[in-house]
């Protein structure tokens, strides 16, 4: 079994910063890509950023230039730094990775729970 926790949400004032972390943990074997997608009230989950395990990202426009997206393999970890922050970037913020668990042969899609993400003044 696979769990993907994720901390560091909260409220923040536009302009302001917050990092997230998102920590894989249970029977894993590998993890290929994680990553970060976002669902505001009222409207679907959206991609935000995606990272391999070799470090290459990719963002969504409307976050470029503004979130960076890490991670540290031995830790199981993928890091949301979220600086600039806008109104429209409310929402929960949700950690997703590809993981290959030990008794598997297959790469499977887990998520975390989520965690919100306030930017307000």
């Amino acid at each position: 079994q696979v769990q993907l926790v994720e901390s560091g949400g909260g409220l923040v004032q536009p302009g302001g910063s917050l990092r997230l972390s998102c920590t894989a943990s249970g029977r894993i074997f590998s993890i290929a890509a994680m990553g970060w997608y976002r669902q505001a009230p009222g409207k679907q989950r959206e991609f935000v950023t995606s990272i391999t395990n070799s470090g290459s990202t990719n963002y969504a426009d409307s976050v470029k230039g503004r979130f960076t997206c890490s991670r540290d393999n031995a830790k199981n970890t993928v890091y949301l730094q979220m600086n600039s922050l806008k109104p429209e970037d409310t929402a929960v913020y949700y950690c997703n990775a590809d993981i290959r668990t030990r008794l598997a042969t297959v790469w499977d899609d887990y998520w975390g729970q989520g965690t919100q993400v306030t930017v307000s003044s």
